[in-house]
């Protein structure tokens, strides 16, 4: 893959608007063929300190700016990552592993939320309240919270930035991005983009190194008065217990383990084509894709009839600039390990390979896609999220057995189920313990919509109006000695 602008490809982090090198580097690997992409700084403490003491100085001449100024150059920075986006998603692509058409979408959606929020800045309203007391009024004002840290994962390493960065930078905070070590490079690019669009020095900061480290750093410093962060619930909680001395602001977006039902009266046509998309986008490393499929009895050879023969007829694995190729590598040997351990306990206690099952000799971390049928409750797979393209067909018989067996799940992120009963469609959407319910559709990101989740599945939310909330304290004026009788 050939990148147009090289000025995009770096090698160095971002801060207070300089490039900057450090002692320590480590080296980024590219998935698909386990060859070396490049090399990043491995910030120590000392460094890190100063990229928050930039980020700090810089806040209060950003907060001063209008809202339309910072509009203008979010608009500046969301044109510069459309006008290059054939390099973003090559860059993405060879350091991530996806198929260069799927790194393409990501780019327009990362985009779209730098889009979004451009015009969200001019929206910060407050409020006047009338008091029972004469001769004051209450006004509500809203206000940056000051440095935000966005600490990002590495498989959709461009929009999970700027539906962390581009809020926060709406509303006058400034932010320091600690991206994936798996995936620094989009970030880079996106700095120097931010840096083209005339972002000033010390707003948008990009630091690399070892996660616990910046993580810890970040947290224990009262500078930073907010952190957000998508991973793992088991590092989201380490970090909100990391977080509790300085009683800072905090978003967690942390895994999924969505369920995918399919009731007896569903448009199976619809089901079939939703699943393949919800399920092995991204090799089905998304937080959000579906991880149990729960099947009603009636139509449950049908749909599993339909979708063995889709993921057979669809399927090229190969690395992102292999023409022809839809499915990239898992992120490392890792996860394909995870993979093979489900598998290996469902086939264990009775489910059976309908197809797929291995992993693909040769370099790269690649796994066929699979479908498991006969999945039961007494498997890991039903209770572990996957991260990983295999699809577990449960069945059901009633519409109570389905919510519950959705419901016992300790994530709470996103569910689908598919039906054409209207008074089902509320009912059951009422009832699921999920922050995100897509009802006959497998893909609900978007801009303009709310993205979290409940239970182990975090806090907060992103995208939308009401991500702006989560940049955004609310302080409260009592105006007092106002005179009526002179007017």
């Amino acid at each position: 893959m050939i990148i147009q602008d090289s000025d995009l490809f770096r090698q160095q982090c971002y801060i207070d608007g300089k490039w900057k090198t450090s002692a320590q580097s480590f080296d980024v690997v590219d998935p698909s063929t386990q060859q070396l992409v490049g090399h990043v700084p491995a910030l120590d403490e000392e460094e890190i300190l100063a990229a928050i003491a930039s980020a700090d100085d810089a806040f209060p001449r950003w907060k001063s700016l209008t809202a339309k100024e910072r509009s203008n150059l979010l608009r500046r920075w969301h044109n510069l990552i459309l006008d290059h986006q054939s390099d973003l998603a090559a860059i993405m692509s060879r350091e991530q592993g996806k198929p260069l058409e799927e790194a393409m979408r990501e780019v327009a959606s990362c985009a779209s939320y730098v889009e979004w929020y451009a015009e969200e800045a001019k929206r910060v309203y407050g409020d006047t309240i009338p008091m029972s007391q004469k001769g004051k009024r209450i006004i509500v004002l809203k206000e940056p919270v000051g440095v935000c840290a966005a600490i990002t994962p590495w498989n959709f390493p461009l929009s999970t930035i700027t539906r962390k960065a581009a809020p926060a930078i709406a509303c006058g905070c400034t932010v320091l991005v600690k991206p994936s070590s798996y995936t620094p490079f989009s970030a880079l690019a996106l700095a120097a983009l931010a840096e083209k669009a005339g972002l000033p020095p010390g707003v948008f900061n990009v630091i690399t190194g070892e996660a616990e480290r910046i993580g810890r750093v970040l947290s224990h410093s009262r500078l930073v008065r907010k952190i957000s962060f998508t991973g793992s619930t088991e590092v989201g909680k380490a970090l909100m217990r990391e977080c509790g001395d300085s009683l800072k602001k905090l978003s967690l977006e942390l895994g999924g383990h969505a369920p995918f039902i399919v009731f007896a009266d569903a448009d199976l046509d619809l089901a079939v084509e939703e699943a393949m998309t919800s399920k092995f986008r991204n090799s089905g490393q998304t937080c959000v894709c579906a991880n149990r499929f729960l099947v009603q009895e009636p139509i449950y050879d049908a749909f599993a009839t339909r979708l063995v023969d889709e993921v057979n007829r669809r399927f090229v694995l190969g690395p992102g600039s292999c023409a022809g190729c839809n499915m990239g590598p898992l992120i490392d040997d890792k996860a394909i390990v995870k993979v093979e351990r489900q598998i290996e306990d469902a086939v264990a206690k009775g489910a059976r390979i309908a197809t797929g099952g291995r992993r693909r000799g040769g370099p790269g971390f690649f796994f066929e896609p699979t479908v498991l049928l006969d999945v039961t409750s007494e498997m890991l797979i039903a209770h572990e999220e996957t991260f990983g393209p295999v699809a577990p067909l449960f069945r059901f018989r009633y519409e109570d057995e389905a919510l519950q067996i959705a419901n016992s799940s300790d994530y709470g992120l996103a569910a689908y189920f598919f039906t054409k009963n209207l008074t089902r469609a509320w009912k059951f959407t009422e009832n699921l313990e999920y922050g995100m319910v897509g009802v006959n559709t497998g893909i609900l990101s978007s801009e303009a919509a709310p993205f979290g989740g409940r239970k182990d599945s975090g806090i907060g939310r992103e995208g939308s109006k009401y991500g702006m909330d989560e940049y955004l304290e609310i302080k409260y004026m009592c105006l007092g000695g106002l005179d009526w009788s002179v007017c």
